[in-house]
């Protein structure tokens, strides 16, 4: 459930497996396994099977947790939006 990040950020295409991965890698413990796998349309499938060694305390230290980067979000309307992809021109 850690990794299930596509209702709260949307879909992040190829990026979903791997920021899903890292939200599970803050709460996991040594000896868990994880299993991550990803599908993409007409591209083919990649799955991969990790195991949590005794590193991972150490390892979380480098750097913040997936949920400190995502209480950083800023939500913009669609107008700004639009300003940031060039969508609007001024004078």
């Amino acid at each position: 459930m850690p990794g299930l990040l596509a209702a709260r950020i949307g879909n992040t295409y190829s990026a979903a497996a791997l920021l899903g991965l890292c939200a599970v890698l803050d709460v996991a413990q040594p000896g868990d396994r994880i299993f991550v796998a990803s599908y993409g349309s007409g591209a083919g499938s990649d799955a991969y099977a990790l195991h949590v060694t005794d590193q991972i305390a150490a390892r979380r230290q480098s750097a913040p947790p997936t949920a400190a980067y995502l209480a950083r979000e800023t939500f913009v309307d669609y107008a700004m939006y639009a300003k940031w992809r060039g969508k609007l021109l001024m004078g």
